[in-house]
């Protein structure tokens, strides 16, 4: 292992076997994010929103070719202010910890954060995402994105889903991860706090009676509740919804990617908002 320490706990590490480098590799994997409740974001924007956001960074990593770039080296500053490790790497070290072959400058490796769903309590005009079981990464990382485009309040992600802090989801959210809050519970635990929810719930199906923009959305909370990519919503989800909504399909379709029905919808339900005066943030 080659490791020479600088001044204010900066480590220039060159080997793939450092302690510190492996364990930051390991948050590829699911298990090891949960066991440290961490992981990794790529880019010094996102590092900075982060951190402008109050997200508790852990580790820097940024690349040999960025010393001497003064925004580098203020995040650097502010990652050891704030009790984290910053790491000056070679770009074989990047490459190994992001599994790409042109990675960011940047890494940083931040504290997980969840909302616990008991303290999600809509107010009049909030709009919330729910999605039952999804499992594609991009599309829960587009997801995101999208409704903190369309100033929803939060995405909570109900059952079996694929994980919002994975390499690949993060990248999806291009930084939205760090703006919009994300809740996980069960089926059970969502349909019981669901009973306390005093708004209208619209969720999509292919047996829909209503077209999506025939649906008054009002002042009240919406909640949003997409289905599973191939499956759609459950029975149990489908009955705890207000309205169950379709999205005309014109071509051959019979339906549409998840993170588009969910983008079309949740633009929709701005649009009502926006025309009754209200607002979405």
């Amino acid at each position: 292992m080659s490791e020479r320490t600088a001044p204010g706990r900066v480590k220039e590490v060159t080997s793939l076997s450092n302690p510190i480098v492996k364990d930051i590799k390991a948050l590829a994997l699911k298990k090891f994010r949960d066991q440290h409740n961490a992981f990794m974001a790529e880019g010094l924007k996102l590092v900075i929103d982060a951190l402008d956001l109050g997200w508790t960074i852990r580790t820097l990593v940024f690349a040999r070719s960025a010393r001497g770039n003064a925004a580098v080296e203020k995040v650097a500053a502010r990652t050891v202010a704030a009790g984290g490790d910053v790491l000056e790497v070679p770009e074989k070290v990047l490459t190994a910890i992001t599994r790409r072959d042109n990675p960011q400058a940047v890494v940083g490796v931040f504290a997980q954060r969840l909302v616990p769903l008991r303290d999600i309590r809509p107010a009049p005009g909030d709009v919330w995402v729910a999605l039952d079981r999804v499992r594609d990464p991009g599309n829960l990382g587009t997801v995101i994105r999208t409704a903190d485009a369309v100033g929803a309040k939060g995405v909570i992600l109900v059952g079996d889903t694929t994980d919002p802090f994975s390499l690949e989801t993060v990248r999806a959210t291009m930084g939205s991860l760090f703006t919009v809050p994300v809740a996980r519970a069960t089926a059970e635990a969502f349909l019981s706090w669901r009973k306390g929810f005093a708004g209208l719930v619209v969720g999509t199906h292919l047996k829909g009676a209503v077209d999506y923009r025939a649906i008054d959305y009002g002042r009240k909370p919406v909640l949003l509740l997409m289905g599973n990519e191939q499956q759609g919503l459950t029975d149990e989800l489908a009955a705890a919804c207000d309205r169950l909504a379709r999205i005309p399909q014109a071509g051959r379709a019979d339906s549409l990617n998840l993170a588009v029905a969910t983008g079309v919808m949740l633009f929709e339900v701005r649009r009502g908002a926006l025309k009754l005066g209200g607002e979405t943030r």
